[in-house]
């Protein structure tokens, strides 16, 4: 799972996924259509517009600007009032006006696809501002609750980077009304999320509630100072700081605190899913499109996972067999789950063999990869305050400027339940040849216009990192038969969360059902299907597109090798899927489609 790219709702940055999801327009602008000439002047016409565009959206979302090291509004929170979305709304339906003028016959083939995936990006936004989910601004996996980790992707290098982090402070009140202003309208339009995901959130405000400034978590960035800034400045900035965190930031949050609990969290919707809210069986079919890329319907999506869960079963038990365990299947899965040799006795042996993993995999990629990304990746903990409520892992993209790598976090909260047999799948899924790969790869390409460089979609972004974990094979790495079954179990879990995600929001299963069917199919320990399940219940739809992507992503690998032979090259194969940035499900088709037949020309 990726973190720290933007999309339009109210839910702080640091928890959002692929800023540029898919609208339901058809491709028909990539078509190759008449051989005519291009227009360089129309070209560089739609350009200008999308370096505008990029301008508005960097000055309009200041955070993801400051995140993606764009440091001009670094003293600015995004806008939340309900008026700021308003705005927002309107801007897009503007824009889109705008597009109506380009002719695609006008455009070189990658300008085409540029103005489609541009004009779907803002048709999807349109589209799906009139279900009002903007009125749902956090989750209990990140939200104004955790609006200070912004300062965890910041460099603090010089004293005006200090300035503006106090700016920033300043305005947290603001910030903090605009978002119950936001949660009031939703508690009178019943645009609500699940009391028990929502249950997780009051500890999580406590800990904004200090009183003493300095243990604040937006005091973070000044306890420790480069050695250039003077100690007169330090002492400055560092007095500066408590001031406003004890006056200003930490009464905001009181505040908030006793509208949280006092009102949001009893109106809170008793039961979980989407269908709820005015509208919602059409607001969930609208997000499985939106994720997974497709016109699949929830039902249809339900049964793939359903078919997906009876062949990823059959191949558990091969490996079952293979180790020559006596006993059923659930027994198994107990086994796993309870065995003291499949964990870590601490957070630090747990970080070392997460570290280890990472040095397997390295070297054996150039098997598979013509080439590899220049940034690099580290990895870290999750942060202590965020990782009882979330998952087993996660990844941040590097800044745009690669100064900052790509990060691999990890959670090393209650080793005791984190199993070792699924670190290798893991860490191919969430570093490399999985988000690191593909993410650091589309920030490269200097030749596509920002907004597909540094956005995604994510049943490719996703996809793509589920499709790294069955790399494993190829690559050798998984010749623990319990480290072949955690793979398994993860691409399980990936099925799973087809069935129980529209199974809540579209079928009326209870939590309990999903998290039942979730247990009897993978050796996840509770723990960890719990924080699962609730992250499907807070952020409906988003988990449908792993598997689609996965699916579709293997599927047109089976095609080209059909269509191919012994032309077929897996590092080709590997390079076209990646060297366009993440793309409609639909688009990569075509793209494959057209490699196919080049080279059988």
């Amino acid at each position: 799972m990726i973190v720290n790219q933007f999309v339009e709702r109210g839910v702080h940055e640091r928890i959002l996924m692929n800023r540029f999801m898919i609208g339901v327009i058809l491709l028909a602008c990539l078509a190759p259509g008449p051989l005519v000439a291009e227009n360089p002047e129309v070209g560089k016409q739609l350009h200008a517009l999308f370096e505008r565009e990029w301008e508005w959206t960097m000055k309009t979302y200041p955070t993801w600007a400051s995140h993606l090291g764009d440091f001009r509004y670094n003293t600015e929170w995004t806008d939340e009032s309900l008026p700021a979305y308003e705005r927002r709304h309107e801007h897009r339906r503007a824009v889109l006006k705008e597009l109506q003028q380009f002719d695609p016959a006008d455009l070189s083939q990658t300008d085409r696809i540029n103005l489609e995936l541009f004009r779907r990006q803002y048709q999807r936004d349109v589209e799906g501002f009139q279900y009002g989910w903007y009125l749902v601004p956090l989750t209990a996996r990140g939200g104004i609750q955790d609006q200070s980790s912004t300062a965890d992707s910041l460099p603090f290098e010089k004293v005006q980077d200090y300035e503006d982090w106090i700016a920033r402070l300043r305005k947290v009140p603001r910030l903090v009304e605009q978002t119950m202003g936001l949660m009031k309208l939703g508690i009178q339009q019943k645009i609500l999320p699940a009391r028990i995901v929502m249950e997780r959130v009051p500890d999580q405000i406590a800990r904004q509630v200090v009183d003493n400034p300095e243990q604040s978590l937006f005091y973070k960035p000044f306890r420790d100072f480069p050695a250039a800034i003077s100690d007169r400045e330090k002492q400055r900035l560092r007095q500066t700081a408590q001031v406003v965190i004890a006056k200003e930031v930490v009464p905001a949050y009181r505040r908030f605190q006793a509208f949280f609990n006092e009102q949001y969290l009893p109106a809170s919707f008793e039961k979980p899913g989407a269908w709820q809210i005015p509208r919602g069986q059409e607001f969930y079919a609208h997000r499985a499109k939106l994720f997974t890329t497709t016109d699949l319907t929830p039902q249809q999506i339900h049964n793939i996972g359903l078919r997906e869960v009876d062949r990823i079963r059959s191949e558990m038990m091969k490996i079952i067999r293979q180790v020559e365990f006596e006993g059923t299947f659930d027994e198994f899965l107990e086994h796993l789950r309870t065995d003291p040799k499949f964990y870590c006795e601490s957070q630090q042996q747990l970080m070392n063999e997460y570290q280890a993993v990472c040095r397997r995999i390295d070297p054996t990629l150039e098997q598979l990869f013509k080439r590899q990304p220049k940034i690099p990746y580290d990895i870290q903990a999750i942060p202590a305050h965020l990782a009882p409520d979330t998952t087993t892992a996660y990844y941040r993209q590097p800044s745009a400027d690669g100064r900052r790598p790509g990060t691999y976090f990890v959670n090393l909260y209650k080793p005791e339940v984190r199993p070792r047999y699924e670190m290798m799948a893991l860490s191919l899924h969430e570093a490399v040849p999985g988000h690191h790969f593909q993410i650091a790869f589309a920030m490269e390409l200097e030749d596509l216009p920002p907004f597909r460089r540094y956005g995604g979609y994510t049943a490719f972004v996703e996809g793509w990192a589920l499709y790294a974990e069955s790399l494993g094979d190829e690559l050798g790495l998984y010749d623990n038969p319990y480290d072949k079954f955690g793979q398994l179990t993860y691409e399980m879990w990936r099925a799973v969360r087809l069935v129980v995600d529209t199974g809540m929001h579209s079928l009326k299963w209870s939590r309990q059902e999903a998290i039942d069917f979730f247990a009897a199919n993978t050796a996840k320990t509770l723990h960890d299907i719990e924080n699962e399940i609730d992250r499907y219940i807070g952020w409906p739809g988003q988990a449908l597109a792993y598997k689609i992507g996965e699916l579709k992503i293997k599927e047109l690998r089976r095609h080209a090798q059909t269509e191919l032979g012994d032309q077929f090259d897996v590092k080709e194969y590997h390079d076209l899927v990646l060297r366009h940035g993440a793309v409609p499900l639909d688009v990569l088709e075509d793209l494959v489609n057209e490699w196919i037949a080049d080279l059988k020309k």
